[in-house]
């Protein structure tokens, strides 16, 4: 085909005597957003480091224009025209976005060693005109959102000449209209003939900008469809091999006895006259547009930010919570929002980040009995089925999959009677959802009490027996999940 310009045949690549890839080809084509899916673990990062020169395939051939060539380092991808955007955005923030932009390409002035600063100017603007955007390039990168540095990138990729610009999970950590603002800049490489490789686990952007989607598991290529044929189930199933007409397990009957009950809790700025009560057994969401309050209010009820009036009540006896050691001795287990901000330890091993809650209880005197902290940690990854070759794995090894589930065996380490889930499944491929939808029934089934924020409403709608709804940091509604529906959610959800 003419517009065929990349073509991957055969490719074999195996780590340590693990088959990361096997026999895996795809194509791509010019201007053509094409979607990579697959839970984590199924190769796409590993197919993509190839792409990108950071990995060398063990057997197999790539080619460009229907050449031949060889992608043994990133400078030998980018000469080729292949650029990555990594997930984890390597800016310089103390440098502005001008020498961000022109880094290692700086136009030289009239005497050896100057930089001619109205050049780097010119041509830092005359990149980032094709995205349409306005960004003060001399701003350093540290002043910009994650949005405004993921464009940068982009035009950065162009500056590069690139054809193939490759994109992981590229709207991880941004908003719905920051989302928007980067579509838009995707389209415009798309009618600059750019073909563009995008890795996310939202199913919605894949339907949203796809033109065809290649799915991966277990290192294999399973199928290269318009995304057009596909529907949500049917990726699911393409991607983990197996029907799942029942991803949502069913809720259990919540009991009658309130575990918890919050009266008028209220931080200025965050949330104002917060008032509910929480079930024995119970699943209770907590819904809302992004600033409604709701990661505020849990981040409250744990002692991490507490509020500055209202009442806290733990088994009908008040609870002064004014740090999370506080919420831990009254029952309470919280799993953060923000994974690796404020979840795992990345210097740390799987053991250390499960056992940090709780290192007392393994200390005798001044000493660790470090048997006793290996068992208990072997006894959690068993329990919550989290993959890892052993306790003393480097965490950041693991998929963001199982370290989610490290950060919730590390909640439930204290044993808590009440456990809050902020954004549980937030950046986690279907698979590993599947399985944190499963510990959230089972902890209910256990006579747990959850609270659980989510931004997908589905996931509101089928795992939990009531949902609270936030608006502009106040309850605007309270629901029954068995008659809801996601518009009625979010029509509370909006700002009046």
């Amino acid at each position: 085909m003419s517009d065929l310009l990349l073509q991957v045949r055969h490719v074999n690549k195996s780590f340590d005597g693990t088959q990361a890839l096997a026999d895996v080809s795809l194509d791509l084509r010019v201007g053509e957003v094409h979607a990579l899916m697959g839970e984590n673990g199924a190769g796409k990062s590993t197919l993509m480091k190839i792409l990108a020169g950071l990995h060398t395939p063990d057997s197999g051939e790539i080619l460009l224009r229907g050449k031949t060539v060889s992608l043994r380092t990133p400078a030998q991808a980018l000469r080729h025209g292949i650029a990555m955007i990594h997930q984890e955005l390597m800016p310089i923030p103390d440098m502005t976005v001008a020498e961000n932009l022109l880094l290692g390409r700086e136009p030289c002035g009239r005497f050896p060693g100057w930089i001619d600063r109205r050049a780097l100017r010119t041509e830092a603007n005359r990149l980032l005109s094709p995205l349409h955007v306005e960004l003060p390039i001399e701003r350093p990168m540290r002043n910009l959102s994650i949005a405004q540095m993921q464009i940068v990138e982009i035009a950065k990729a162009l500056g590069h000449e690139a054809r193939i610009v490759i994109m992981d999970e590229p709207t991880s950590a941004l908003s719905e209209r920051e989302t928007q603002s980067l579509f838009v800049a995707i389209d415009v490489l798309k009618r600059r003939g750019v073909a563009i490789v995008y890795i996310t686990h939202k199913m919605d952007e894949v339907f949203a900008i796809a033109d065809r989607v290649t799915v991966l598991r277990d290192g294999c290529h399973v199928a290269t469809r318009p995304a057009a044929d596909l529907d949500a189930d049917a990726l699911i199933r393409l991607m983990v091999g197996r029907d799942l007409r029942e991803i949502f397990p069913k809720p259990c009957a919540a009991g009658k006895e309130i575990v918890l009950s919050v009266r008028g809790l209220t931080r200025a700025g965050a949330f104002r006259d917060i008032s509910f009560d929480l079930h024995r057994g119970e699943v209770l969401g907590l819904a809302g547009l992004m600033g409604a309050g709701r990661t505020e209010v849990a981040s409250a009820l744990f002692g991490l930010a507490p509020a500055k009036t209202g009442e806290i009540l733990v088994q009908g006896r008040p609870a002064r919570i004014r740090k999370p050691a506080d919420a831990m001795r009254w029952g309470i287990g919280m799993v953060t929002e923000d994974r690796k901000g404020q979840g795992i330890i990345p210097a740390m091993n799987v053991k250390h980040n499960l056992t940090l809650a709780a290192l007392a209880d393994f200390c005798r005197g001044p000493f660790i009995r470090r048997r006793y902290e290996s068992a208990v940690a072997e006894e959690h990854i068993r329990g919550l089925a989290i993959r890892t070759s052993g306790n003393r794995q480097a965490i950041a090894e693991l998929s963001g999959g199982n370290q989610q589930k490290v950060m919730i065996a590390r909640a439930l380490l204290t044993q808590p009677r009440i456990v809050i889930l902020d954004e549980p499944t937030r950046g986690i491929d279907i698979g590993a959802k599947v399985e944190v939808y499963a510990i959230i029934a089972r902890l209910a089934s256990e006579g747990r009490s959850i609270i659980l924020i989510s931004a997908e409403l589905p996931e509101i709608i089928s795992l939990c027996d009531r949902v609270l709804v936030m608006r502009q940091g106040t309850l605007a509604a309270e629901l029954d999940t068995a008659h809801a529906t996601q518009e009625e959610i979010l029509k509370h959800a909006m700002p009046v």
